[in-house]
């Protein structure tokens, strides 16, 4: 257990089991736009997943960036 800065108890959260299942994934892409760079965050809902997304979109102006549910694409940037 940690204490707040007001003194207040803050409980640490244990790390996801690795089994965890996060079906929704924000890509970042490669400047040719041709394949993914790497995975900028992975989540559990649909509603998670398209707020990483718009902050992924924040963060990398110009970039295309994609949030996916496997191989099925739900939403993309130009």
């Amino acid at each position: 257990m940690i204490k707040g800065e007001d003194d207040s108890k803050i409980v640490a959260m244990p790390a996801p089991a690795a089994g965890a299942r996060l079906p929704y994934a924000v890509e970042l892409w490669n400047l040719p736009r041709s394949e993914p760079e790497r995975i900028i965050g992975r989540a559990a809902s649909a509603m998670l997943g398209r707020a990483i997304f718009a902050a992924a979109l924040s963060e990398h102006l110009g970039r295309r960036i994609v949030l996916r549910r496997g191989a099925r694409v739900l939403v993309e940037s130009g």
